[in-house]
């Protein structure tokens, strides 16, 4: 995709970020550090530094722009405040057209619907000018907020992994899950 997209919904704003938008990304990570700890790897201090999120922002416009993930930060449409983001990662083309859905929001924003607004829209992008066939997305089995999120959302479960991935420095189970793209 030569032009980074920009999607919008009745509330929010959702674009790859840019280098202007590092601040902003520091403050939403500072803000959020405890919320989002238990559901996230081990964070180094270096993660909150701006350096740190220039370098974010550089690798996540490079990576979309060579077509293999694309990580959205999500703003309030009214305040322009930095409020959720979501990447649809690990694209995965060929026969498989396929990837990974990952997503956080603010604390503060949680209950509002603003994430399923956020995925909702991401979703469409992927299924419509991404031209993937199928979105995945694990959860934790204890994070019933996702498991939630990811069923209204119509996700189906497929399976159950055990230690799947390290979060919070412990090796968590997960359910996988996955949305495919109704033809």
């Amino acid at each position: 995709m030569s032009v980074l997209p920009a999607l919008k919904s009745e509330r929010l704003i959702m674009r790859i970020p840019m280098e202007s938008d590092a601040s902003e990304l520091l403050r939403y990570r500072i803000d959020n550090r405890v919320h989002l700890a238990p559901w996230e790897p081990l964070r180094e201090h270096i993660y909150y530094t701006l350096d740190h999120c220039l370098q974010t922002i550089a690798d996540a416009r490079e990576t979309a722009r060579l077509d293999r993930g694309y990580a959205f930060a999500v703003f309030d449409a009214q305040s322009n405040e930095w409020v959720a983001t979501f990447n649809l990662a690990n694209i995965v083309r060929g026969v498989f057209q396929a990837c990974h859905l990952g997503y956080g929001i603010a604390a503060t924003r949680q209950g509002q619907g603003l994430m399923h607004e956020a995925l909702t829209t991401g979703l469409a992008f992927a299924f419509g000018p991404l031209g993937l066939h199928r979105v995945m997305a694990n959860y934790m089995p204890h994070n019933q907020r996702s498991a939630q999120l990811l069923t209204r959302l119509g996700f189906e479960r497929e399976g159950y992994a055990k230690r799947y991935l390290n979060i919070a420095g412990h090796w968590e189970d997960h359910v996988l899950t996955a949305l495919i793209r109704k033809d």
